[in-house]
């Protein structure tokens, strides 16, 4: 079968690689009939390239058609279509249990020390084979899969893979109180989306971002915008805006893609160049995240309110503003998105042929995976106008 797979930073190719297949009697093999390609996704392009290995089949916001099942799998059926949740997650453990479904205990990686294994996303998180593929083998099939009905188009609902939950979890930490404003950094997929999700939800939402393109596409849908190269002091402008205080909540979809420190973007480019076995330990241990987005959040954010993050970190000792984060009494919330805990809230939003979060029209760049190669480098460049790329295998 085809599928995307990684070769070096900076550098993914489309290669025939083994079929997927049943393994354990509890999993399933999808076809793929659409899969994304995610801002995680460029984590694993560059920054985190030393935990990758030449030939990972990446990717991890698939959805398709069943076309075959273990002999224990009892709730699915080959001819199902589904949408295949990111983290890989048992749903009988204990922290499943407690709608920590990327905390799953069953996979959870301890030779790494991180959390559930997710799909096509270094060996860090499992090196299990990712969804940009044809094909797909998918673990603990009666739970993990979420069964979605025939009619609407994939659009609809693809995103429940990955940027809709992520998206509605950092809402939901957000904690906006009713009449409140959320401030979002960033207006990539994720901070699209987390603001449709909360200006459903009647919040008052600022979206930041530099990229023009992406401050029109969130403006059209009613947010505020700002641009942060048009201010001398973003958290001054959010001030501004709001009495005087500051935003009540902050979401951080950014992370350590974050323009704003470009010595640590040579350091992190230097670390990927390192053999393996130099580079692993720095990236786990030294602090190379590029941290701008983050200490914009807590400085735009009002005294006690909240910072969410939603983007993702690396670095284990970069410096934290805790002075300011303590006097300022803000509170902070993140982590993986726990995909299964959110998925039955949202499905009706995506049954309701209003379409209420624009999912249908959410991509801008719908792509053969044969594209792939040049459709993640264009996304990093943040070229074209391309927001969200969706492939169809």
């Amino acid at each position: 079968m085809k599928a995307v797979t990684w070769q070096a930073p900076r550098k993914v190719a489309v290669q025939d690689v083994p079929d997927a297949k049943i393994i354990d009697p509890t999993d399933a093999v999808i076809r793929v009939t659409t899969t994304g390609l995610c801002g995680s996704d460029l984590h694993l392009y560059e920054p985190l390239s030393p935990f990758m290995t030449p030939g990972d089949v990446v990717g991890h916001e698939p959805m398709g058609i069943v076309e075959e099942v273990g002999s224990q799998v009892q709730d699915l059926k080959v001819g199902d279509r589904v949408v295949v949740p990111f983290n890989v997650s048992c749903g009988s453990c204990w922290m499943c249990g407690q709608g920590l479904h990327s905390q799953c205990e069953t996979t959870q990686n301890r030779d790494q020390g991180t959390g559930a294994s997710l799909l096509g996303f270094s060996k860090l998180y499992g090196q299990v084979t990712g969804g940009q593929a044809e094909y797909l083998r998918v673990q603990f099939a009666d739970f993990l899969p979420v069964k979605v009905p025939e009619g609407p188009s994939d659009d609809r609902f693809v995103y429940l893979s990955d940027v809709l939950p992520t998206a509605w979890q950092g809402v939901q930490y957000a904690d906006v109180p009713d009449g409140g404003t959320l401030l979002v950094l960033g207006a990539g997929p994720i901070g699209d989306m987390a603001a449709r999700i909360a200006m459903h939800a009647g919040r008052r939402v600022i979206v930041a971002d530099r990229v023009p393109e992406r401050l029109a596409r969130v403006s059209a849908r009613g947010a505020e915008t700002i641009d942060i190269d048009a201010v001398d002091d973003l958290a001054e402008e959010v001030r501004s805006r709001t009495a005087g205080r500051g935003a009540d909540a902050v979401i951080d979809a950014v992370g350590m893609e974050a323009h704003g420190n470009p010595v640590a973007e040579k350091l992190i480019k230097a670390v990927g160049l390192l053999p393996d076995a130099v580079a692993e330990p720095l990236m786990l241990k030294a602090g190379f995240d590029r941290l701008a987005a983050l200490h914009s959040a807590f400085d735009a954010v009002r005294r006690g309110g909240t910072v969410s993050v939603l983007g993702v970190y690396g670095g284990a000792a970069d410096p934290m503003p805790l002075m300011q984060m303590f006097d300022k009494q803000v509170q902070l919330r993140m982590g993986q998105a726990n995909v299964r805990r959110w998925t039955d809230d949202i499905l009706p939003l995506l049954v309701d042929d209003s379409d209420p979060l624009g999912t249908e029209s959410f991509a801008t760049h719908r792509l053969p995976l044969s594209e792939a190669p040049q459709a993640y480098a264009s996304f990093r460049d943040k070229e074209d106008g391309m927001v969200k790329v969706v492939f169809t295998p």
